[in-house]
Formats: C-alpha cells, sequence, structure tokens
C-alpha cells in the first residue's frame, strides 16, 4: 500500500485553534512535584572500574564486588559473559579487557563525554518525582553507570538499572559508524545524553513496572500494550517530545502524523488487529528504518503498532477523563479501551 501526501489548505484561524489546544494539552500534562523527595543515587562504576589496576585485581576487584553487589555479578557475566564471579578464574579475562586499548580509548571517550552527569541528574530526578506522584510507594533504584562495550544500554537488575555510557555518547560519536552491523545507524543515532532519562523511565516501565503478559498476543493487543507504556513516560516527563520517546526522527513523525488515518484504514483493511502471527505483525512493533509495504521510497515511520496504540490510549484518556493514570495501566482488557476511546481518526 502506497501512501502519498496529500496537501489541505489550512486557515490562520484554524491553526490558531489548533496551537491553543496543543498548549492546553501540554498545560494539562504537567503535575506539580515540587514537594515531593525523591533520593536519586548515582554511582560510577565506570570510573571506579577505570582506576583499577590489572595487576592488582586480586585487591580491587573484591572491594569492588562488595560495593556494587549484584551489579558487580550481574556486568561481568550477563554484560562481559567473563565467567563466573563465584571464584578467580575470571581475573585473566578482566585483565586482558583493562589492558586492552579498545577498552582503554572507549573508556578515555565515555570519561570526555560523561565526566559528571551534572546535565542528567535534573531530569533523572523530575522523572522519578512524577513516577513518585503517581506511585508515592515506589522504591527507586538506584542508578549505575559503566561501560558495555556497546552491549546493553538500560538493564534492570536488583535495586538498580544501569546506563550504559558508551551508548549515549552522541549521534557523531567514532565509535558508532564501526558497529552498523549489530547496531544499524538509524538505531545509534539516538545514543545522544537527551535519551538517557527516556530510556531509563522506558526500562523502568516495561521491565519493573507494567510488564507485558505472555497472553498478550494480538496486534491490538501489543499496540494497547505500547500504547500506555508510551502514554505512562509521556506523563512522568511532560517536557520531552513525543518523538523522543517513541524514538521518532521529525520526519518521521510527521509522516506518521500526516497519515494516521491511513494507517488505521491499512490495520483494518488487512484485518490485522486480532491478528496474532508473530512474524507478520511484528514489523509494526520493531525497530526499522521504515514500516515495509507502507509509504511511497521507504519514507514510512517504523513501529506504526506503537504509534497508533499510544493514539488510541490517547483518545481513551479524553473520552473518559475520570480515568487515572494508574487505572489506565491496570486495565487489561484492551478490546475496550479500543472500543471507549471511539478513536476514528479524521483524514487529513
Amino acid at each position: 500500500m502506497i501512501l502519498k501526501a496529500k496537501i489541505c489548505p489550512k486557515s490562520t484561524f484554524f491553526f490558531l485553534i489548533c496551537l491553543f489546544a496543543c498548549i492546553s494539552c501540554k498545560q494539562e500534562n504537567k503535575v506539580d512535584v515540587s514537594n515531593i523527595k525523591v533520593d536519586l543515587k548515582i554511582k560510577r562504576f565506570d570510573q571506579d572500574l577505570a582506576k583499577v589496576n590489572p595487576n592488582q585485581l586480586a585487591t580491587a576487584l573484591p572491594q569492588l564486588q562488595k560495593e556494587y553487589g549484584a551489579f558487580y555479578q550481574d556486568y561481568f557475566e550477563k554484560i562481559l559473559n567473563t565467567g563466573p564471579t563465584s571464584d578467580t578464574t575470571y581475573y585473566p579475562v578482566v585483565k586482558d579487557i583493562l589492558s586492552g586499548a579498545p577498552y582503554q580509548d572507549l573508556q578515555k571517550e565515555t570519561q570526555a563525554v560523561y565526566p559528571n552527569l551534572d546535565a542528567q541528574i535534573p531530569k533523572l530526578t523530575d522523572a522519578f518525582k512524577h513516577v513518585k506522584y503517581y506511585y508515592p510507594e515506589i522504591k527507586i533504584p538506584t542508578l549505575i553507570t559503566y561501560i558495555s562495550g556497546f552491549q546493553v544500554q538500560t538493564p534492570i537488575g536488583e535495586n538498580y538499572i544501569g546506563i550504559g555510557l558508551d551508548m549515549f555518547l552522541g549521534s557523531n560519536s567514532k565509535f558508532y559508524p564501526a558497529l552498523v552491523e549489530s547496531i544499524p545507524m538509524y538505531i545509534s543515532k539516538r545514543f545522544t545524553p537527551d535519551n538517557i532519562t527516556p530510556r531509563v523511565m522506558e526500562v523502568l516501565a516495561r521491565e519493573e513496572l507494567f510488564p507485558e503478559s505472555d497472553a498478550e498476543k494480538s496486534l491490538l493487543d501489543k499496540m494497547i500494550y505500547n500504547g500506555k507504556i508510551l502514554y505512562f513516560l509521556s506523563k512522568v516527563q511532560p517536557h520531552v517530545a513525543d518523538s523522543v520517546l517513541i524514538g521518532y526522527t521529525k520526519a518521521q513523525a510527521e509522516w506518521a502524523s500526516n497519515f494516521e488515518s491511513d494507517i488505521w484504514a491499512y490495520f483494518l483493511s488487512e484485518d490485522l488487529l486480532y491478528d496474532t502471527d508473530y512474524l507478520k505483525i511484528q514489523k509494526y512493533l520493531s525497530e526499522a528504518p521504515f514500516t515495509p509495504g507502507l509509504g511511497d521510497k521507504n519514507n514510512s515511520a517504523p513501529k506504526l503498532g506503537l504509534f497508533i496504540g499510544w493514539q488510541i490510549v490517547k483518545h481513551y484518556m479524553q473520552e473518559n477523563p475520570e480515568t487515572t493514570l494508574q487505572n489506565l495501566m491496570l486495565e487489561k482488557d484492551y478490546q475496550k479501551i479500543l472500543k471507549d476511546s471511539k478513536y476514528r481518526p479524521n483524514q487529513k
């Protein structure tokens, strides 16, 4: 299905109405978190590991292990794959890593970009304040920065969320072009400092607060589940652009918005909503440079299932103003959400 752009004249009056509506929506998203206290702890494992003398591992590593607990084990065993940390047989592997030029070069670059996290701490603190506004009982995890070797961006473990700083060096980092076979450029272009807080919030939402159920198999299930996650992310990060939350470029965000009604019509005409064929529906949910079969000359936005699911959830919340964010996240009847959303995107 090829979708081509439509150009429609818009009066100044209509533009102003839309502008005021957008401003009102932004204001509605704001909540007062000024009195909410957050004890945000950030530990620089990357800096502590860089201080370790490769020839003195028997002294230094046990101290790190005591300091970092579960993260230490997860880092060496699951991220770097050095082997079990229950004995010292992995020490030679660690020595090779720390002594090697690849690690030293990457550590030097990471330290240059992040000598501190002064620019990120206010954003992370504000986001966690918003989380506690809606979920006062939540325990704020410790944030631990590290160098992943381009393996894992934001892992979550026992009372911690990791931040692989080498995967947030900036879209122009010299390292990313060499990784295109494992990490395509359309993904690494989002490896920027501004993406740290959105990705931390996303892993918290998806893995800790609202994990996806194995029973959610249809495209509609996955659309609404992801739409709820994106709606949650927008509520706890009201100052972050929607395009950043979903991972769109400006052009992709505009394309999805321009063709929203066509995308929805395509899902309906192809009878996709209740399809449970993973291979068939995955192309509407996964990271990709575009959505195959939609758009002209591969200019479509990816993850259109997530985008439409988000719009459905937005409509649902607008049509049901008495529904709280907590109620929304608890609601598992996705057919009800679709029905009560009265989602009927207008042709643009």
